[in-house]
């Protein structure tokens, strides 16, 4: 299982604009088979981060789907990513 989660900086007063434009994103994510749980949220101590978390049942299946990304609208609004992805093993 592939893991990710960590969060973004974005630009002073975009934080609702990315958020409005990560529902198609989230929405997507969801409907994928291999997609366990995808969420983007608003940080509620800094109002210019938002949360990421991911889990997809292995990394291609992840990576297939980041092919799709998106597109100069968002990416614009960000100033800084710190995320980071994490293999793990099921304990049942």
């Amino acid at each position: 299982m592939t893991i990710v989660g960590g969060h973004l900086l974005l630009k002073p007063g975009t934080r609702d604009q990315f958020l409005a434009a990560s529902r198609p994103v989230v929405e997507a994510a969801r409907q994928n088979p291999h997609c366990a749980s995808f969420s983007v949220s608003p940080d509620l101590v800094d109002d210019n981060r938002v949360n990421v978390f991911e889990q997809w049942s292995h990394r291609d299946a992840l990576m297939s789907f980041r092919e799709t990304g998106p597109g100069s609208e968002m990416t614009s609004l960000i100033v800084s990513v710190a995320v980071e992805e994490w293999e793990v093993t099921p304990s049942n």
